[in-house]
């Protein structure tokens, strides 16, 4: 199997509430290629889900090191942190996933963000400048003045 079918099984597993199968799959994937950002970070989520919060942490921290301005890492980390009962850290990771989430709406995507080369995943561009409203309509028949010298309506 390549890595992206051993993903996907392991994630169907996840998918299913198989967290077991999921974590024995993940981690022979990380075996195989201790990079695989994805990988890390579900491995995470699968001992989350099991209730396992100190191995979450532990499997969230790796992923961080993989990439530490990632949002969802600290998204996750602040939500382990929070169910193992450590408030100040979880608040702390919070507070990172915020700046993560500024700092990739204020610059360019890092190299390595999902959809870089991508057209379909790339934000939106103005497809031309904004029409610019004359002043005045050429033709205002509701602003047009009644002539001068008054001539009276008919019928008065």
């Amino acid at each position: 199997m390549t890595p992206q079918e051993q993903y996907d099984d392991a994630m169907f597993d996840y998918s299913m509430g198989d967290y077991d199968a999921a974590t024995a799959k993940f981690a022979a994937l990380l075996a195989e290629d201790t990079q695989q950002f994805d990988a890390q970070l579900a491995l995470a989520m699968c001992h989350y889900r099991k209730g396992d919060y100190p191995t979450a942490i532990a499997e969230g921290h790796k992923a961080e090191k993989m990439k530490p301005n990632e949002q969802l890492v600290h998204t996750n980390l602040s939500l382990f942190y929070q169910k193992a009962g450590d408030k100040k850290t979880a608040e702390h990771h919070g507070l990172q996933a915020r700046i993560a989430s500024w700092k990739g709406n204020m610059t360019k995507p890092d190299a390595n963000a999902p959809g870089d080369g991508d057209p379909e995943l790339q934000m939106a561009q103005p497809k031309s400048p904004a029409m610019k409203v004359p002043e005045k309509f050429p033709d205002m028949p509701w602003k047009k003045k009644p002539p001068v010298g008054g001539g009276s309506a008919p019928g008065h």
